[in-house]
């Protein structure tokens, strides 16, 4: 046998030495094999590492005084104490039976707020689904128009519907190009309010498109009287349509309705008239230099009555068409009112974006309703 053999013997004769024969501890109640090592107990000769490498080295042959030197201990380090943890955070129960109790005076004060829950939606009518926000904007000749629509943070915190529609529509060609905008809110705490603002928008919309040419017409040559008997007929079929809605889908007619505000922008830039019509609750605003003027016209003693107004637009003024959920703080806040009016005032109207901050997510305190807001600025 060559050196090397002998060594590598040597070697496992001290492995079979420490750890036994079998290479670990005998199983508790097994009788130990031949070879097999037994806990002796305590030993009197010191037991130390440096005491079993130097025991090690001999076994295998080397030279005395091949043991190491101890390696001196590194001197112990003061820790910092560990930080405190962090306060849990609070969830919110998002399964069934965890809607949301009604709002506090706490919550969020205007349509800026985030929204918090969607909608119920029904499969077999997801075509009927409102988005949260909408935003539309186009330009034509010496008009650029800006059109917006937001739910309030009172819907969106109880998980409703928005109920404000809004339509933007461009029909006709040339000359006889005319721009339709529609805003309707369906009444508060109704089943389906939603569905009964987008058929208003939808009928109207329809209504205006097939007689676009006459209707263009009759603005570009100032025919008024006949624009308000044009218009009051097709508003007053529209809401004769709503209520063959609602016995369809077996409402009360009195609940599936909703307020209408409408207008009318000819895209000749050689024509300046705008027009505004419909019935129930909105605004109707100018802003010029840096002032607003409420031009809602005079409501007669009907409950709900016809709305008819031309205004013949001047380079640099700002019209101003909404839902109550605008028009409420326009007319009752004057901070609101001001901070809206220097927003609008720049040089050049605003962009989408910008429009829909100023518009939808302005504050104000205790104004929780739907916004919709549409903004013709003339150059």
């Amino acid at each position: 046998m060559n050196q090397q053999g002998a060594r590598r013997g040597q070697e496992d004769d001290w492995w079979r030495q420490l750890y036994g024969e079998g290479g670990g501890e005998a199983a508790v109640g097994d009788a130990p094999e031949r070879g097999a090592v037994r806990d002796a107990g305590p030993a009197d000769a010191s037991d130390t590492l440096d005491d079993r490498v130097e025991s090690a080295l001999r076994a295998v042959g080397a030279p005395e005084g091949a043991v190491p030197p101890a390696r001196a201990e590194p001197p112990a380090r003061k820790l910092p104490p560990p930080p405190e943890p962090a306060a849990p955070i609070p969830l919110r129960a998002t399964g069934p039976g965890s809607r949301p109790p009604a709002p506090t005076w706490g919550m969020p004060s205007s349509p800026a707020a985030e929204p918090v829950a969607l909608p119920a939606a029904d499969p077999d009518a997801l075509d009927e689904l409102v988005p949260d926000t909408v935003l539309d904007g186009a330009r034509y000749g010496s008009l650029t128009l800006r059109a917006a629509s937001q739910r309030g943070a009172s819907a969106r915190y109880r998980g409703e519907a928005r109920r404000d529609a809004l339509l933007t529509a461009r029909f006709g060609t040339g000359r006889h190009t005319l721009i339709l905008v529609a805003v309707a809110t369906g009444l508060p705490a109704v089943e389906g309010a939603h569905r009964a603002a987008q058929d208003a928008c939808v009928w109207i919309g329809g209504a205006v498109g097939r007689s676009c040419t006459r209707l263009a017409q009759d603005i570009r040559t100032d025919h008024r009287d006949a624009l308000v008997s044009g218009l009051q007929r097709l508003t007053d079929r529209t809401y004769g349509k709503l209520r063959a809605r609602a016995l369809d889908r077996g409402a009360a007619p009195e609940n599936y309705t909703a307020a209408l505000r409408c207008l009318l922008l000819p895209a000749d830039p050689d024509c300046r008239t705008r027009v505004f019509f419909g019935v129930g609750a909105g605004g109707l605003f100018r802003l010029r230099d840096g002032a607003w003027q409420d031009l809602e016209p005079a409501a007669t003693h009907q409950p709900e009555p016809f709305r008819f107004r031309a205004e013949r637009g001047r380079p640099g003024d700002t019209l101003l068409l909404c839902s109550t959920g605008l028009a409420e703080p326009l007319q009752q806040e004057p901070d609101f009112a001001a901070r809206l009016a220097a927003q609008w005032s720049a040089p050049e109207p605003p962009g989408l974006v910008p429009f829909l901050t100023t518009t939808a997510q302005l504050r104000a305190q205790g104004h929780t309703k739907d916004r919709t807001a549409v903004g013709v600025w003339e150059s």
